[in-house]
């Protein structure tokens, strides 16, 4: 990776970075990879690969319970990942970084924490039209368990969340509002700061799924002010099985913990127990040591990019991609225009079925994801049972857009559109 310590933005070689993907160097018939969907997961690079061997081949152990050397190694390479990512984040404190399995996991732990302890049979959720299941399903289990009731923000034609809708519910007064940073279907990238001033006014908690957007762009929970915030490693080119809850910590001190069982205790007897301070009270049990530190090491490697200069590249890429796939007749494209556009591109062709399209794009060695992407209520709102993704990362070019443009026009020859 090519990067200058002075001036990041003019100096980026976006083509070399491809190189630091072992994945991304195989081909298939004589064409090379096109990776188009780290909307789902992202490639890992050899440096995240290598940490993760290190920690298995070299200093593998527990954390936080021995006292010999390989224990104390781990449990600081552990807690320095932490660090980078409350860093990474803008977190006042790494005691506000809580590592989960996912995104899912984070979000799950809101609702199940701080939900039961706070919501109430009458009292309000509200989520919107755009969010991915896992920031739809927790507030259902939960609305259920208390008798709250659900409010939902619907979209625009264009993609854009409806502000008279965020206007009408607010006058309600909820509880909470769980909003995505940015759409993994439309690439809607929403105005957080802006909500969340709106939602405080009111006396309402928001919870930010930022599975999105922490890969993409800058985040500042502070600057956001936003109380929860869940992002997942795997789509940051961190392993998989780990992802982070950001909570303000007078937040998470009041909320009782998840899981019970070891790690999150400081004493416990037959009748009673008492809890671990933060950020372990709610990190039961051995937790996955090597992907906090793959984790860690990504971060590492992003911030070395800078986090302007990756949005940068995504807007110009995303920019460039829906120049081209406006061009290709009986394309309908979903979402924003450019300016306003994450990694996700979302689109059909003609009557081609996403599955049908995305295997004739497979045969050109173009990976494409293609469904509902965990976002079915969006679908209903589209009118369409699926769409196919092509969602974009540091290791895309322009050149892997003009490779999926090609495969588009092959797939209209195959079915004679």
């Amino acid at each position: 990776m090519a990067v200058s310590t002075t001036t990041r933005a003019q100096t980026v070689d976006w083509d070399s970075i491809r190189n630091d993907f072992p994945v991304l160097q195989q081909s298939h018939n004589g064409k090379r990879l096109v990776y188009l969907d780290s909307g789902a997961t992202s490639q890992k690079p050899k440096v995240v690969i290598d940490a993760l061997n290190e920690y298995y081949s070299r200093y593998n152990a527990n954390v936080h319970r021995g006292v010999y050397k390989l224990s104390e190694e781990s449990t600081a390479r552990y807690e320095e990942a932490r660090v980078k990512i409350q860093k990474f984040i803008n977190a006042r404190s790494p005691k506000e970084v809580i590592f989960t399995s996912n995104a899912t996991g984070s979000i799950n732990l809101v609702a199940y924490s701080w939900g039961r302890a706070n919501v109430r049979q009458g009292d309000i959720i509200v989520f919107t039209e755009m969010e991915h299941h896992s920031n739809i399903v927790p507030w259902q289990i939960l609305s259920q368990m208390t008798g709250a009731r659900l409010e939902f923000v619907h979209i625009t034609d264009d993609g854009y969340l409806r502000w008279e809708d965020i206007d009408r519910v607010l006058q309600l007064r909820p509880k909470i509002l769980a909003v995505t940073a940015a759409s993994n279907v439309l690439g809607t990238i929403n105005p957080i700061e802006e909500i969340v001033k709106a939602a405080h006014s009111v006396g309402t908690l928001v919870l930010v799924d930022a599975a999105q957007a922490a890969p993409h762009m800058p985040v500042d929970v502070q600057k956001w002010d936003a109380d929860f915030v869940a992002f997942t490693g795997h789509k940051m080119l961190g392993p998989t099985g780990i992802g982070v809850l950001y909570g303000k910590r007078e937040l998470l001190e009041s909320m009782p913990p998840f899981f019970g069982g070891g790690d999150m205790i400081r004493e416990v007897h037959l009748e009673w127990t008492r809890y671990n301070d933060l950020p372990w009270k709610f990190e039961a049990g051995t937790p996955h040591i090597a992907g906090v530190i793959g984790l860690g090491v990504a971060v590492d490697y992003l911030s070395a990019i800078g986090m302007e200069n990756v949005r940068e590249h995504e807007r110009e890429l995303v920019e460039y991609a829906l120049e081209q796939l406006s061009q290709v007749p009986d394309l309908v494209l979903y979402g924003p225009p450019a300016k306003d556009h994450g990694s996700a591109v979302s689109f059909n062709l003609g009557d081609i079925h996403p599955h049908d399209l995305a295997h004739i794009l497979d045969q050109e060695n173009i990976a494409v994801r293609a469904g509902h992407h965990c976002a079915q209520p969006l679908m209903e709102r589209l009118g369409c049972a699926a769409t196919t993704r092509a969602s974009f990362y540091i290791y895309n070019t322009k050149e892997d857009v003009d490779a999926l443009v090609e495969g588009l026009w092959k797939a209209r020859e195959v079915f004679k559109l």
